[in-house]
């Protein structure tokens, strides 16, 4: 088996859209924004990158209430693979953990 885990810090940059499926299971879906300095080859690069998150069950629709625009959270899952409306692929951080940071 292969390791596919991500941690990335960041901004939430809107409220989650929070919907529940026709089975009763609860998604939420948000953008994080992540900027910092990165060491690369001895040299610090600056680094920007907005994906998208989506955290799946109870627990999500419980910190929804808390993901407001501009608040900082630290998201631990893994990435998958998602084709947008228009059929472009994307990179989604599917969340195991959300942790609101101070």
């Amino acid at each position: 088996m292969t390791e596919n885990c991500l941690v990335l810090i960041g901004a939430v940059v809107k409220a989650p859209d929070v919907s529940i499926s026709p089975a009763g299971i609860a998604h939420i879906k948000f953008s994080l924004e992540h900027r910092s300095v990165q060491m690369e080859d001895g040299l610090n690069r600056q680094v920007f990158v907005r994906m998208q998150v989506v955290a799946t069950g109870q627990w999500s629709q419980k910190i929804s209430r808390e993901l407001i625009a501009g608040c900082n959270v630290k998201v631990n899952g893994f990435i998958n693979r998602h084709e947008t409306k228009n059929g472009n692929p994307i990179l989604v951080l599917h969340a195991s953990q959300i942790e609101m940071i101070k």
